[in-house]
């Protein structure tokens, strides 16, 4: 399984927002940090708001931000937002021209796959990606490393997630 470019930028352009919680982002600002085009990233953005994860503000000083706090942001969430209309194969479309569709028995277990998959990013938060991760704040953060402080704690708090992975 391959996830698509877009589905790629949408999860860093969230994280980009998560580790800058009270500043408005812009596009420029995100590509730049992501190395992504910003006409692919308007794209992203675009689908982002109009699904409810990012508010857009327009205007000069316009740009985005988290609608909700990335402790309520499934990754699983976000990868189906952007991989729910792409078709794992094509015999899991109307359009198949395979031969094989209605008599092969692959189709049921890569759908299972597939949704477990998805199934095992749903508990992984946003918050679990970018909270105690050092590292991803030198790259991400848009301020004058105010939030440093913030992160005092974490150093001995590695999450459990990170310690599975």
């Amino acid at each position: 399984m391959r996830l698509t470019t877009r589905t790629n930028l949408a999860l860093r352009t969230l994280m980009v927002c998560a580790v800058n919680p009270d500043t408005i982002v812009r596009k420029s600002d995100v590509a730049e940090r992501i190395n992504a085009s910003e006409n692919h990233l308007a794209q992203v953005v675009n689908q982002l708001g109009q699904v409810g994860l990012i508010r857009t503000l327009r205007g000069r000083n316009g740009g985005f931000i988290l609608a909700r706090p990335a402790r309520e942001i499934s990754v699983g969430a976000v990868f189906r937002t952007f991989e729910a209309d792409l078709p794992f194969m094509e015999c899991f479309t109307d359009k198949s021209s395979c031969p094989l569709t209605g008599v092969c028995r692959i189709g049921p277990h890569l759908r299972r796959a597939v949704e477990a998959f998805y199934a095992t990013l749903d508990p992984l938060k946003l918050s679990d990606l970018v909270e105690c991760n050092d590292g991803l704040e030198a790259l991400l953060d848009m301020g004058d490393g105010a939030r440093k402080a913030q992160l005092a704690g974490c150093r001995q708090a590695v999450p459990a997630l990170a310690r599975t992975a």
